[in-house]
């Protein structure tokens, strides 16, 4: 008997000396916040209440910092105001605009297929074949269409999944699928980078726009209006091929910075960077997909033949006359566009050659 009274005894001496000790905790605490206590409300009454006080919250939406023990860049700021001008600018105004582009230009080649329909050659095949893209060439094309595209589905997920996918997919799957999208967007964005580099160092020079270009410009390329059919000039590049490269290299170029900024928060970004940059990267990333709706069109069913080059390495005769004339006369007397040219009975003979020779 007498142990169990001393067991309760020393259980309520317990809990008094633990509520003394909590009040007194709450009373220095309450001390110390004198900033608080001017604005007459009390430490335990905010957290019952969930609020600082709206003097308080203007205080902070005023930009006035605070105290942390962190280090980062605008680590006093405990709430970034400017912020919600991006967040206004994205969702209200860029994500609806996008969205509108891309569909609008999805209508546009879709109507151009119907109403002006493709451009066929205006003579037959001849079965001779012109060397036109080497096995690099091509290699460097369909991995750079893979990554954009690639990364165009990925961003266009995190950006519209919400709307399109998430109201018609189980939750579970759901954060699978955009889970998935930002990992890839994140690690392949470098490769991107990467391949442009070495894109612009492969083709610029054969890029660089001329008159002829401003004479294919005039006439449309030769695909619309009165124009149609008549095949302009135009050397191994056209204006439009030229175009579609420098918008890649251009806006491209934005893609890669904004990415990187947004991709690796490690140099003393603050958020106005990072809410910049993915502004930029948006936009960029939605006129470059715009951009290549057309490119494919034309690849695909805009143009006879033109994807010939980029599958086998080689276009019919007809074809590089109509669309490249200029580059056919200067290329047509070429060994390898010989007609029963054997490129590995070449590469065996000038092998043989330099062995006899050394």
């Amino acid at each position: 008997m007498t142990k169990r009274i001393q067991r309760w005894f020393t259980m309520l001496v317990t809990a008094f000396m633990l509520t003394f000790s909590l009040s007194a905790l709450a009373s220095d605490e309450t001390g110390q916040n004198t900033g608080i206590e001017r604005l007459g409300e009390t430490v335990v009454q905010k957290e019952i209440i969930g609020f600082a006080g709206a003097d308080y919250w203007r205080m902070v939406k005023d930009g006035q910092e605070g105290y942390t023990t962190s280090r980062s860049p605008e680590h006093g700021v405990l709430i970034s105001v400017p912020g919600q001008t991006w967040f206004i600018l994205k969702e209200k105004w860029m994500s609806p605009l996008g969205a509108l582009a891309i569909f609008g230009s999805l209508a546009m080649v879709a109507l151009a297929y119907f109403v002006i329909g493709p451009l066929k050659l205006s003579k037959p095949k001849t079965g001779r074949k012109i060397k036109r893209w080497s096995r690099l060439d091509r290699a460097l094309h369909w991995s750079m269409a893979f990554t954009f595209l690639t990364l165009a589905f990925s961003g266009l997920t995190l950006v519209y999944g919400k709307h399109f996918i998430k109201p018609v997919v189980p939750t579970e799957l759901w954060s699978w699928i955009i889970y998935a999208a930002k990992q890839y967007h994140n690690y392949i964005g470098p490769i991107f980078a990467v391949l442009l580099t070495v894109v612009l160092l492969k083709w610029w020079r054969k890029s660089t726009f001329t008159m002829v270009d401003v004479k294919w410009f005039m006439k449309m390329g030769g695909m619309v209006g009165k124009y149609k059919g008549t095949h302009p000039s135009a050397g191994f590049s056209n204006g439009g091929e030229k175009a579609i490269f420098w918008l890649l290299i251009f806006f491209g170029a934005f893609i890669t910075v904004s990415g990187f900024v947004l991709d690796f928060p490690l140099f003393g970004q603050t958020r106005r960077d990072m809410e910049l940059s993915n502004l930029v990267h948006m936009l960029s990333a939605l006129i470059l997909i715009c951009g290549f709706i057309f490119h494919i069109y034309i690849g695909l069913f805009g143009m006879e033949a033109a994807l010939d080059g980029m599958i086998t390495g080689e276009v019919d005769e007809t074809w590089a006359k109509e669309h490249h004339d200029l580059w056919y006369e200067e290329v047509k007397d070429l060994p390898e566009n010989q007609p029963g040219y054997n490129a590995k009975a070449e590469a065996e003979l000038k092998a043989e050659a330099a062995k006899q020779s050394a």
